[in-house]
């Protein structure tokens, strides 16, 4: 089948305006993900007393609904994409009440509902809608005066930030924060609500250290390793040393066989110690490409909507590698964040998808509109008027 512009399908639409350099770098993260999953899962499967690839198969099953998800969410209109994210952030935020009630405990956390076999966490797909929505809004709140679209934005912040602490969920906390935080600043808002928000942030971050132990506990063993338990860290640091420039060798790493949470939150360490730095840098470089490329598309977009959701849907997808990434190195303590496409997770890789889903619709090529022709073009019309008014 060969697409053309004359084809006028949905198909050959999206395909002739959608970033497919982007796309395109999306679909080879999937699948490194699938490669590393295949390296670090089968011990963690043994110790569970299940086959030996249990943890891929489930990965490599949950990737064409992934790559669905994404190329039909990217096909959406702005308007569209929008509404999605409202029915999206509703039902999630309903789901996430609901877990507090009925959810499973584990780890000291209810954040996931339990549906068949599939375990699904619906704070994973707020936050991308979270995102689109509140871009709306501050960029609402700067065209009309009759729309109170900040004083929505932070009604949807504390509610969405509430449920997280409540599960409790930090280190997503801290991410839309910081993400939510940088939107606030692009709007333009008084200087004086910035400092507000970096106060409320500080007293929540002094707060929860004071009142939940595992959070004390962690940042504790971060700023003093001395002071507690640093195996699943330190493992980690050791597995960049081992792996060296070029790595030990598919299968012959060993830092998977000791950490628990290897093919998740440490799925970074496996590939360096197996694939070596060099392969951990080209990985690196690719979450640079896309976060770079969105940021850059977002930059020349005139619409303040779209030019604020692209860019908070691209901090968000980098913010999250940026911390995984530093967990795995020991820059930061351990957040319990996955790597996006990366990381053995259902939830993580669907809901990532339906994040680079809105992204990519959001920067296709759409026909400029009567008020933004060029003045070249306006020109070349009224000279056409011109002739043809002389020659009648």
């Amino acid at each position: 089948m060969r697409l053309t512009r004359a084809d006028r399908s949905v198909l050959s639409d999206w395909w002739f305006t959608v970033d497919r350099l982007m796309f395109f770098a999306l679909l080879l993260l999937m699948a490194t993900g699938v490669m590393l999953s295949l390296a670090a899962s089968p011990p963690i499967a043994e110790r569970f007393d299940l086959e030996p690839f249990y943890f891929v198969r489930r990965h490599a099953m949950l990737l064409l609904p992934a790559v669905l998800i994404m190329f039909a969410v990217s096909t959406l209109t702005p308007k569209q994409i929008r509404r999605t994210a409202l029915i999206v952030f509703v039902i999630g935020i309903g789901l996430m009440i609901l877990i507090l009630f009925l959810g499973p405990e584990i780890k000291g956390a209810k954040r996931w509902l339990q549906v068949g076999a599939f375990s699904l966490q619906p704070s994973e797909f707020v936050k991308p809608a979270f995102i689109v929505l509140t871009a709306w809004l501050f960029n609402e709140s700067q065209k009309r005066k009759d729309v109170p679209g900040l004083e929505l934005a932070i009604l949807l912040y504390g509610i969405f930030a509430l449920l997280l602490v409540l599960q409790p969920d930090f280190g997503q906390t801290l991410l839309v924060t910081l993400v939510w935080g940088a939107l606030f600043y692009m709007a333009g808002i008084n200087l004086f609500w910035i400092l507000a928000l970096g106060a409320v942030g500080l007293v929540g971050v002094v707060t929860a250290y004071f009142l939940v132990p595992h959070v004390a506990s962690r940042i504790d063993r971060f700023l003093d390793p001395a002071s507690g338990d640093t195996y699943q860290a330190d493992r980690s640091i050791d597995s960049f040393l081992h792996g060296g420039w070029f790595g030990r060798g598919p299968g012959e790493g060993t830092v998977k066989d000791v950490l628990p949470d290897s093919h998740t939150d440490f799925i970074f360490a496996v590939a360096a110690e197996e694939y070596g730095l060099i392969a951990c840098l080209i990985l690196l470089t690719l979450f640079a490409f896309i976060v770079l490329r969105g940021l850059s598309k977002a930059s020349q977009e005139s619409n303040g909507f779209i030019r604020h959701a692209v860019a908070g849907l691209m901090m968000l997808f980098g913010l999250q590698t940026l911390i995984n990434m530093s967990v795995n190195v020991g820059l930061l303590p351990a957040k319990g964040m996955t790597l996006p496409f990366i990381s053995y997770g259902g939830s993580s890789l669907l809901a990532m998808a339906l994040t680079m889903g809105f992204a990519l619709g959001l920067t296709r090529k759409r026909p400029m509109s009567g008020r933004q022709r060029t003045s070249a073009e306006a020109g070349h019309e009224t000279e056409n008027t011109s002739t043809k008014g002389q020659t009648a």
